[in-house]
């Protein structure tokens, strides 16, 4: 190519460039945050085709729109059914704050805070998974799965054998997994082949299938993990239906195990979580299940003991118009009075999340993180980390739980009284990307078993300082925020 062919080629790059950058600008702030947005323009700015073709295959973050419109006509369904119905009739001694919050989740998700549940914490890995197939061993008339991963593997083969006693015995078995992560699974094809074997009726969520027009953003996922046994008792939590070391060559050789925390629940909530299940169902399958495998609130038993608990689901994901479980998170720490202790493993929080966290500790309130001392997915470990100067600065009391050992749980407790369990990180992808599920549970016997499981956390791992942290080497600092820059692309 001779000198004026380089420089009309060079000009015409140029102004593609120019193009890009202007159009970027007028489209990327649109309906997006501020540090989303600049980290798009700024990954445009600087490699420009690189960045376009990332926004085309990952830019949106929503759900198509019949799958949107779905979840509200399935929230107005909801919210049909409960209408009229009462509150706990300890509402009226609740703090103001938390009514609110309680009436905030009601708007966003339809479904209501109701009492006389129970309610137990299981962190014992094998024995949660065995504890709910002793559940569907006795079951009657239906069982609802949901897992992010599903697997069968010797860890999980006895849920599976209680499954296929279950369909023998004439019950209805009903499985969702999520279609990327489970099929990324070693030995993903045998797992699914015995689900048909044994006859469970199963569907892929949010399967990312274009030639069958089955099609979103690929790293929208749904991150649920339900498991529900005649409408009676539930379970949910972190875990997913796998062994501990999730089968990966890599976790394996590492010795990586994954620590969970799942909550077994019975009461009138558990029509909130089927409800979830139910709705997930619908949009998946076009199947309603509502005729056929629907409990109303009022027709499960109630706990009336003292230590009665008041519970509430909060689904979340961007199948809603907004991040619910964001807002409940930021509503909850800013109505905290005393104490503020959070566990999540992937801790990779927005702008709103880090103030309400460091205002908490300005505020005078204890506050603690519990997060692993090693990761799992290196840019968001790094990204993580690059939060703690400015945490520990503020007086946030950070645990690291030990090696070899990922602490998965995700749940925090507020005061002596308030807390949450379920499926949600402390990150942008868990706020914006996946689909949740949390519940908020009011009852001081409930928070009493958290603080239970939190002292293990402490006694097994170690208390990072801020003198400990400035010691860390440049080089482990700088990718720190690196990572978190990237952690903004979404």
């Amino acid at each position: 190519m001779d000198i004026n062919g380089n420089l009309i080629a060079g000009i015409v790059l140029s102004a593609a460039h120019v193009v890009i950058v202007i159009a970027a600008l007028i489209i990327i702030p649109r309906h997006r945050k501020p540090t989303a947005a600049m980290a798009w323009l700024l990954l445009i700015v600087l490699l420009p085709f690189v960045g376009i073709a990332l926004f085309l295959l990952i830019g949106s973050f929503t759900l198509p729109a019949k799958r949107r419109d779905e979840q509200a006509r399935i929230n107005e369904l909801i919210t049909e059914r409960v209408a009229g119905r009462t509150e706990p009739g300890e509402a009226a001694d609740w703090p103001r704050w938390f009514q609110r919050v309680v009436d905030q989740n009601t708007a966003l998700t339809a479904l209501p805070a109701v009492g006389g549940n129970a309610a137990a914490l299981l962190g014992d890995y094998t024995g949660s998974i065995d504890a709910m197939a002793a559940e569907i061993d006795a079951a009657t008339s239906f069982v609802h799965v949901e897992f992010f991963i599903v697997a069968w593997d010797d860890t999980t083969r006895g849920f599976f054998s209680a499954m296929e006693r279950a369909v023998a015995r004439g019950v209805s078995v009903r499985l969702l997994a999520d279609h990327v992560s489970s099929k990324r699974v070693a030995r993903s094809k045998e797992t699914f082949a015995e689900l048909d074997r044994i006859g469970v009726t199963w569907a892929w969520m949010l399967p990312v299938m274009p030639f069958q027009g089955k099609y979103q953003r690929p790293d929208l996922r749904n991150h649920r993990k339900i498991v529900l046994v005649d409408g009676r008792v539930a379970f949910l939590g972190s875990q997913n239906l796998i062994d501990r070391s999730y089968d990966s060559p890599s976790h394996i050789k590492r010795g990586l195990k994954w620590q969970e925390l799942v909550t077994r629940v019975t009461g009138p909530v558990v029509a909130s979580v089927n409800a979830v299940f139910l709705s997930d169902w619908l949009i998946e399958t076009g199947e309603s299940l509502l005729e056929t495998e629907h409990v109303p609130t009022d027709a499960l038993e109630r706990n009336t003991s003292a230590d009665e608990l008041v519970c509430q689901v909060v689904p979340s994901g961007p199948g809603y118009p907004t991040e619910n479980n964001l807002r409940l998170f930021l509503s909850l720490i800013y109505g905290a009075t005393d104490k503020v202790i959070l566990t999540s493993p992937y801790f990779v929080p927005d702008e709103a999340m880090v103030y309400a966290i460091t205002t908490a500790c300005q505020r005078g309130l204890d506050v603690q993180l519990f997060v692993s001392e090693i990761g799992d997915q290196g840019l968001v470990y790094h990204a993580q980390r690059s939060y703690y100067d400015a945490l520990l600065e503020a007086g946030v009391r950070i645990f690291l739980y030990p090696a070899p050992f990922i602490l998965h749980s995700k749940h925090f407790s507020i005061d002596d009284d308030i807390a949450v369990i379920g499926s949600s990180n402390m990150d942008i992808r868990s706020f914006s990307l996946n689909m949740e599920v949390m519940m908020l549970v009011r009852g001081a016997s409930f928070v009493a078993q958290m603080r239970e499981v939190e002292q293990g956390y402490r006694d097994a791992g170690r208390e990072l300082t801020l003198e400990q942290w400035r010691r860390e080497p440049r080089k482990a600092t700088f990718l720190d925020g690196l990572a978190r820059l990237t952690s903004a692309v979404n």
